[in-house]
């Protein structure tokens, strides 16, 4: 048989399934694990579009590349890819990248506890994995410094009138509005076209009126929304629902009001609500914070010390959850097939 790719990757979910790809692509140049999702995203774009687009992949879906690592102390790097951007971090794309370095043995495990240390785009990223019968049964991860980038600001958002929310940096930057300013829309599963509608608008209002800004990362903006709110169940403190971009919104295409809705609790996301809390003064140091996704899991955040970014005061945080493989897949692309990028269609997609 020829084909013109074929990429081998384990397939996990913790909520939403997210893809690790074990093999099939080749060198990729870059003095780090930044540097090479630059260089992929300029010259071999077509892998993401290929691998999360149908008919492989659906709006709700992320991949990871498992690349080397630059860093000394490192023992892999990962690349993230989602709809439509390279993150420069994803919690639940590391709890899954970590789960599939062990429970496959491309690194060794040992039990109770696996400590290793993994490279992704916005740098060294430490794990705690507790292992038990060749399973990993926790991921803990401490993330990159995490901060407010703005607290309590009035955007006006059209269709939706003057709304109240938070900018915080997880690992992106993420839009933070408190979903009881809308009347009747709740954070539950018959609500997710609701919930991606007002999310999407909140987003592109805030993309186009409050100005953020990284220093390690230069271009990097607001792409993702939040909506969060208390949780009634005891396990948890807050709830959310994420929304991905899937497409450019356009105002005068209802159609493109739209995204799909992170499945998991999140991890950049509840590292951002965190530092917007904190911020606040409502979550202090080494306090457990609960963080329930739209399905009712639940993933634990920790801010556990004070940090600077910039001229910004940030905290950092950890993150635990789990994630399960699912499948084993070996995907191909036929040198005959006439949509090698694969494709989007206005029924799901925007």
């Amino acid at each position: 048989m020829t084909f013109k790719r074929m990429i081998t990757a384990v397939d996990t979910h913790s909520g939403i399934p997210m893809r690790v790809i074990t093999g099939g692509v080749g060198h990729i140049p870059g003095a780090t694990v930044y540097d090479k999702m630059k260089w992929l995203e300029a010259n071999d774009d077509q892998l993401r579009q290929l691998v999360l687009r149908e008919p492989r992949g659906y709006p709700a879906h992320c991949c990871n590349l498992l690349v080397p690592p630059s860093h000394p102390e490192a023992q892999a790097g990962y690349i993230i890819m989602e709809q439509v951007e390279y993150p420069m971090m994803s919690g639940g794309n590391t709890i899954s990248v970590a789960t599939v370095l062990l429970e496959t043995g491309i690194l060794p495990m040992q039990e109770p506890v696996t400590e290793l240390t993994l490279e992704a785009p916005a740098g060294l990223i430490r794990i705690r994995a507790e292992c038990e019968g060749g399973k990993v049964k926790s991921v803990t991860f401490r993330n990159v410094p995490a901060f407010a980038a703005h607290l309590d600001a009035e955007i006006d958002v059209p269709h939706l009138g003057k709304v109240r929310v938070d900018v915080g940096w997880g690992g992106m930057f993420y839009v933070i509005a408190d979903v009881r300013q809308f009347k009747g829309l709740e954070l539950i599963p018959e609500h997710g076209g609701e919930i991606a509608r007002v999310s999407a608008m909140i987003r592109q209002a805030a993309i186009e009126q409050l100005p953020v800004a990284h220093p390690d990362y230069p271009g990097v903006g607001i792409t993702i929304s939040q909506l969060s709110g208390p949780s009634d169940d005891p396990k948890a403190d807050w709830k959310n629902a994420v929304t991905m971009a899937t497409g450019p919104l356009s105002w005068d295409d209802p159609a493109t009001w739209t995204g799909a809705i992170d499945r998991c609790p999140c991890g950049t996301g509840t590292c951002a609500k965190m530092a917007v809390l904190h911020a606040k003064g409502e979550l202090p140091l080494d306090r457990d914070f609960r963080h329930q996704g739209i399905l009712g899991t639940v993933f634990t955040g920790r801010l556990v010390e004070k940090a600077q970014v910039g001229d910004k005061a940030a905290v950092v945080p950890t993150i635990s959850g789990r994630s399960w493989i699912y499948g084993f897949n070996t995907m191909v692309l036929d040198p005959e097939d006439p949509l090698p990028n694969g494709y989007t269609l206005g029924d799901i997609w925007a």
